[in-house]
């Protein structure tokens, strides 16, 4: 089978472009990126100096817009009728994939209202990239930044530790110690990594179980994408069957085999399956 090159990219006018860049290495861009943003006619971005820096290195000439939350819901109305007009947009964020845990999904919605098309390029994400290197469940549940009151925060933390998979979250250094007790009243007995300076020259990669967690000695530097692990199994097995189970079991003996005696038991009790076997086994060879 020959496979055709697709390195011509179609460029699609009156479509929004939801450009992913890199999380730390410029170099984690996707050639495709590059060629969506020098045909942009404007690029929407959080901070311009940000991501003038990408733009000056690949070359990109495309018009940079000021789009960060404090601006965005006013930007609407303005982007909106540029896309009309069959202008290429792009949107950005500082690092990662645009509209997660970022500004976007106010005008996305807008776009949607007025049957625009919204193109996703795909690229870096601190997300999954995280998620890739923790060693946890596969299945994550990604919350993003906590809520800046308290009382908001337990809520949430308590929602969500209920989850039964890995659990991922970003947090500021600024803040990084003052969730610290939350997080080990909340998780113990689970895994966490820290990943700070993801891609960069000093990344790192800190691995750790909640219930040895200390605040650090001093604010750390970077952002950090956080991954709690899934639910360790928190069965506790009786050491002693009960006499109401035991019972149950004389009254199964002579009718069933203690294959599915001890699934029976196992299923309606908090015993565990060596145990009700070896009983059956004993009672059947006494019988």
């Amino acid at each position: 089978m020959i496979i055709k090159s697709q390195s011509k990219t179609k460029i699609i006018q009156n479509s929004l472009y939801l450009v992913s860049t890199p999380i730390g290495n410029l170099r984690d861009i996707t050639y495709r990126a590059i060629d969506i943003l020098k045909k942009s006619d404007f690029i929407l971005c959080e901070d311009t100096r940000v991501s003038q820096n990408l733009l000056n290195k690949y070359e990109i000439k495309s018009k940079l817009i000021s789009n960060h939350k404090f601006n965005e819901k006013k930007n609407v109305k303005k982007i909106i009728e540029l896309l009309k007009s069959n202008r290429i947009i792009s949107l950005i964020s500082d690092a990662g994939t645009p509209s997660i845990s970022d500004p976007g999904n106010i005008l996305i919605n807008e776009c949607i209202r007025n049957d625009i098309n919204i193109i996703p390029i795909p690229g870096a994400s601190a997300v999954t990239t995280a998620v890739s290197i923790s060693g946890f469940s596969e299945k994550f549940f990604f919350y993003g930044f906590f809520p800046e009151k308290k009382k908001d925060l337990i809520s949430d933390l308590k929602s969500i530790s209920n989850i039964n998979s890995s659990i991922v979250f970003f947090i500021s250094p600024k803040k990084i110690n003052k969730i610290i007790p939350e997080i080990k009243n909340f998780f113990s007995n689970r895994k966490i990594v820290f990943c700070r300076e993801i891609s960069k020259f000093y990344e790192e990669f800190i691995r750790i179980n909640v219930d040895d967690l200390k605040p650090f000695p001093k604010e750390p530097k970077g952002e950090f994408t956080v991954v709690i692990s899934e639910i360790k199994d928190k069965k506790k097995h009786s050491k002693e069957l009960s006499e109401s189970v035991k019972s149950n079991i004389q009254k199964m003996i002579n009718k069933l085999s203690l294959k599915e005696i001890t699934n029976i038991i196992n299923q309606n009790d908090n015993i565990s399956k060596k145990e009700i076997y070896n009983y059956c086994l004993r009672l059947k060879n006494e019988n």
